[in-house]
């Protein structure tokens, strides 16, 4: 029998998980159908509760839902309760849910296995304070950088950010104004400002010679901030879609038990 999984997000029409996650399943021989739901900015949870009544075994959730998601579930993982917010649903036995969030495991799995950029020892400035930048503090510190500066255009929140996380290693909240030439081994830009064709307000010279830059956001033409990773000398400036596929599979072994292989569905899906 068929296992159904779906993504629900508003909107959800531009969302290549369904392409991601039928490769996944050519490659591992896994019986599953996985769709797109528009999610009802009303009634998000009467989405979920619908498609788990009629046998669906797993959601991804996108924006902007994450959080809904987190209140909705049953239980979480320890990401989960950490990030605030959940990007994976797995339905268990009597129709319980279980949340999870793979969007930090999926970016230091890009960094680490796809590209050999080595965490530990390292100072990272992480730009934004919202929910994506949250959601990939706890990997992050798992693999022992240095330090993190977490650096938003209110200090507040960088600050309020960093002591929720403060017990699991070394991290810092500062104001974007406060970002001067200091030497960051990696900048990751954890805001949406490249959808609108911008760079958050850091000053020029904070990347250490060799550096590396990294955009969460991403798209078929070099994102503004990779532009920019690339103007202050990065070695490597990278986007976010290798983060939308080690996600995606982190998802599909929490599903199913089975970690496809994602090179090949990355190359698949760079232009």
């Amino acid at each position: 029998m068929t296992d159904k999984y779906a993504v629900i997000g508003n909107p959800i029409k531009h969302s290549k998980s369904p392409q991601i996650h039928a490769v996944f399943a050519e490659q591992t021989g896994q019986d599953i159908e996985y769709g797109r739901i528009l999610g009802d900015m009303e009634d998000f949870y009467g989405d979920v509760r619908d498609f788990v009544e009629t046998g669906g075994k797993g959601l991804n959730v996108t924006v902007p839902f994450k959080e809904r998601a987190w209140q909705l579930v049953n239980e979480r993982s320890e990401q989960a309760k950490h990030a605030g917010a959940v990007n994976t649903i797995i339905v268990l036995e009597n129709r319980r849910l279980r949340g999870d969030n793979t969007d930090g495991v999926g970016l230091v799995r890009d960094l680490v296995h796809n590209h050999g950029f080595d965490l530990e020892g390292k100072r990272i400035l992480l730009i934004g304070a919202g929910g994506a930048s949250r959601g990939i503090l706890l990997p992050l510190l798992e693999k022992s950088p240095q330090e993190v500066v977490i650096a938003n255009r209110t200090e507040s929140k960088a600050v309020d950010l960093a002591e929720l996380f403060a017990e699991h290693g070394c991290v810092t909240g500062v104001g974007l104004d406060h970002v001067h030439a200091e030497a960051f081994d990696l900048i990751i830009n954890g805001t949406s400002a490249g959808l609108s064709g911008k760079v958050p307000a850091i000053s020029a010279g904070c990347l250490k010679p060799g550096g590396w830059t990294y955009d969460m956001m991403y798209s078929d033409e070099p994102t503004a901030f990779v532009r920019w990773g690339l103007e202050q000398g990065a070695s490597k400036a990278l986007d976010g879609l290798g983060m939308l596929v080690e996600q995606a599979a982190e998802s599909f072994f929490l599903w199913r038990g089975v970690r496809p292989e994602t090179a090949p569905v990355i190359r698949m899906l760079r232009p």
